[in-house]
């Protein structure tokens, strides 16, 4: 166990509100906002990205990509967001925030951005779904924890290749899952390296929470069923994705939480594999 290096990565975690593209304020407003209970008007929510220009014009870019597939161009965000809604906005802004945290570094060998995107959206995706099935959570509020559940493991290749490569050796060599490896290597998972920084940046519980408690939502003392769905939603997407038999046990352990059986939620996940939105995602960033 690296006990000296996991120390000295936690300390760095909250001074990474500094390298986001654009102010961590941003963020906290934005959240706020955009919340359930919130009254703020789309006015408002359009003055809050308009402080930043550069934030502003990506977003209206993003807004009228063919992924969005509008009929008429969106020129402010207030529009935009009326248009697609508060929570898709928000998406953007959190996608293009943690996006923009891999600008100009070098990744290690075997990470592959596409492909770390490809399965946060998925799993966003089938979280969405399970979350309309069960009316467990706020479906928007799901799609969004399931786009950052797996942020830890983007920070540790960002931040300590070296590490990442020494985890993902540990994992091969003893056919280990990612999460079980990085305990075995410095005693934390990167589900609670990636809440850390989603905490630094103001994020609200409902969102740190399940990304927090997503391999074992058992645990979580305040928001055990959202973080069951993303757990379950994980453990399918990689199911689906890998077509391995790995992932049966844990989904027969937590679906009936969810009142679904295993190959219910599989469905729902191999349905939506075959969705164009997932490309069409990826390519909204490269």
């Amino acid at each position: 166990m690296n006990q000296d290096k996991i120390q000295s990565f936690l300390r760095e975690l909250p001074k990474m509100r500094n390298d986001l593209p654009f102010s961590p304020e941003v963020f906290r407003k934005l959240f706020f906002q955009t919340g359930a209970s919130s009254l703020a008007s789309l006015e408002e929510v359009g003055k809050t990205l308009g402080n930043d220009q550069g934030l502003t014009t990506r977003v209206l870019s993003l807004a009228n990509s063919a992924y969005y597939g509008l009929q008429a161009e969106v020129q402010s965000v207030s529009r935009a967001a009326a248009v697609l809604g508060m929570a898709e906005i928000r998406n953007i802004v959190l996608t293009l925030g943690v996006n923009g945290l891999t600008r100009g570094r070098t990744m290690p060998n075997g990470f592959d951005l596409g492909e770390y995107w490809r399965h946060q959206f998925f799993v966003a995706m089938i979280a969405r779904e399970l979350s309309r099935i069960t009316e467990v959570g706020n479906p928007d509020n799901l799609f969004t924890a399931g786009l950052l559940h797996d942020i830890g493991k983007l920070i540790i290749a960002m931040r300590r290749p070296e590490d990442w490569v020494g985890i993902r050796e540990l994992a091969d060599a003893e056919d280990m899952l990612d999460a079980e490896a990085e305990e075995e290597y410095w005693g934390l998972d990167h589900a609670v390296i990636g809440a850390l920084v989603l905490k630094s940046w103001d994020l609200p519980p409902t969102l740190v929470e399940p990304v927090n408690w997503h391999h074992a939502p058992e645990l979580s003392p305040g928001h055990s069923n959202e973080a069951t769905v993303i757990c379950v939603s994980d453990c399918a997407a990689h199911a689906v994705e890998e077509e391995e038999d790995r992932y049966d046990s844990r989904l027969d352990a937590l679906c009936p939480d969810l009142e679904m059986e295993r190959e219910e939620v599989l469905e729902v996940a191999e349905e939506l594999a075959e969705s164009k939105d997932i490309e069409q995602f990826i390519r909204l960033l490269s």
